[in-house]
């Protein structure tokens, strides 16, 4: 009896025991308590719970006080700063002002108007030139012979690899045409001309190069779409009769006219796409129905008078400025070029607002709405961008969709990475930048590219600082790079272009 109540009572749990576990439940719910009240005490006013905020409510002391964080806190939620951006405007205009009344008191007014004709002409000559139209009309002639080779592509007059060397060879005619005749008559054309001369030749050349690729995809679909009704719907129609036009059938809906390759193979075609706002072509763009009278007068006034105010800045502010930098970057004198960069930072980047203004909304909408094109997506907000791949996205939509739709897609379609696509299409806007720079200024240096070069690894950079301390930082890392990277790169250029062209001393400096 003994052997068998030892073993029941070793089966139930002693009273001891159950103090033990009981002590130990009490003082882990303390300690959760406790470890509660501390949590609310640390964490964000929203944690503290419903049952609380009822509780306290409920007592007569008329309680005024509410769990909520200051309004520059990250947790508040507050997003209304519209005060602020009016503070920052009006210090901006009140120090602009301060700083354009110190120039015009150390230098007197430079503005001059009809002082920028004198850029028409060669600075060692009296005469004006008229090299830089006739050389700009010559571009016609690449226009026809792209609409040649075109036509002939479209008649089977021309076959594989021939059409590609054509294709290639002329484009790249194109782009060192003026490179050779700058290079051998440097000084029939001013450098606003030689400038002007790059900047349209450049234009040309994207454009041409979309629509030969365009053209090329309509000749790859209609022969893929002749070879495969070829067996039924051609014996079809002959033994009918009749001829079928399958391919128009097919591509448009009832009561929608739209335009056919090769039927687009036009002069008037192509001369729309090379005056219309956008570098990408296709066959039939969105057209508008009207002219909006009002907002074309407003557009046309704005590339007026901005283009006036961006003059005299570059006149009164920009010019006096830049070569006052001349001698400091001469000596390497590293503090005196720093305050220089940064006194230069300010009317440049000003200068740089007003020009993005002036090309990408008043002169596009302008050239847009007196074509009809419907299409006015020429920029997004650049300005939120959390890095400096999203800025190179959004600020210049033209170029971004061009270098998306023939070159980006197109190798990633050949099984390259993401990564190899991104990196040809920097390689050939640093290429194009400094082509731009150098054939005019004849300085056949890499500076342009290689700054172009370096937003790759900013990309990256940016992009791990949003990712880490948030977009603001990111964003904060854009502007950063857009007010100092173009003042330095210009008083570079600079430097170099008087040492090369003038003699420092003539001029003062």
């Amino acid at each position: 009896m003994s052997d068998h109540s030892s073993e029941s009572d070793e089966g139930k749990p002693s009273e001891t025991t159950n103090f033990t576990r009981t002590a130990e439940n009490q003082a882990e719910e303390t300690k959760g308590l406790r470890n509660l009240r501390r949590t609310k005490s640390v964490t964000l006013a929203e944690h503290i719970t419903q049952a609380e905020k009822r509780a306290r409510q409920s007592q007569p002391d008329r309680p005024i006080h509410v769990p909520r964080d200051s309004l520059f806190s990250w947790s508040s939620g507050f997003e209304h700063y519209e005060g602020f951006v009016n503070w920052g405007i009006l210090i901006l205009l009140i120090g602009g002002l301060r700083l354009f009344l110190e120039n015009v008191i150390k230098y007197g007014v430079k503005i001059n108007p009809l002082s920028w004709l004198l850029w028409l002409k060669d600075q060692q000559e009296n005469d004006y030139y008229y090299h830089t139209p006739l050389f700009l009309a010559l571009a016609h002639v690449h226009v026809f012979i792209s609409f040649y080779i075109e036509k002939q592509l479209a008649k089977d007059r021309i076959r594989p690899p021939l059409q590609y060397y054509l294709l290639v060879g002329h484009l790249i005619i194109i782009i060192l045409i003026p490179m050779i005749v700058l290079g051998i008559w440097p000084h029939q054309f001013s450098l606003l001309g030689r400038t002007v001369v790059c900047v349209v030749y450049t234009v040309l050349f994207l454009k041409l190069w979309s629509y030969a690729h365009v053209n090329h995809w309509c000749r790859l679909a209609r022969s893929s779409s002749l070879s495969r009704r070829r067996s039924f719907t051609f014996s079809k129609a002959k033994q009918n009769g009749q001829e079928v036009n399958h391919e128009e059938e097919s591509r448009t809906s009832p009561g929608v006219s739209l335009v056919q390759y090769p039927d687009n193979l036009t002069l008037p075609d192509l001369y729309y796409f090379l005056a219309a706002p956008t570098l990408c072509y296709e066959l039939n763009f969105p057209r508008s129905q009207r002219i909006r009278k009002r907002f074309l007068l407003r557009r046309m006034l704005e590339v007026v008078v901005i283009s006036n105010i961006i003059l005299a800045m570059f006149q009164q502010w920009m010019i006096p400025s830049v070569k006052n930098s001349f001698q400091a970057f001469s000596d390497l004198d590293f503090i005196r070029c720093t305050e220089r960069l940064l006194k230069l930072a300010i009317p440049n980047h000003i200068v740089w607002l007003s020009w993005f203004y002036l090309l990408f909304h008043s002169f596009l909408n302008t050239m847009a709405e007196l074509l009809y094109f419907a299409d006015r997506d020429f920029y997004q907000d650049w300005w939120n961008a959390s890095d400096v791949g999203t800025f190179w996205r959004l600020w210049n939509l033209p170029v971004h969709k061009w270098a998306l739709r023939h070159v980006f897609i197109p190798i990633s379609k050949h099984r390259y990475s993401r990564s190899v696509a991104s990196m040809a299409v920097f390689l050939i806007s640093a290429a194009l930048h400094e082509y731009v720079v150098s054939v005019p200024l004849h300085m056949y240096k890499v500076g342009v590219f290689l700054g172009m070069m370096v937003q790759v690894p900013l990309v990256y950079i940016s992009s791990f600082a949003h990712k880490t301390f948030g977009k603001r930082v990111g964003n904060m890392m854009v502007w950063t790079s857009l007010i100092l990277g173009q003042p330095l790169g210009i008083m570079v250029y600079y430097h170099d272009y008087v040492v090369k062209n003038f003699d420092p001393n003539m001029l003062g400096l």
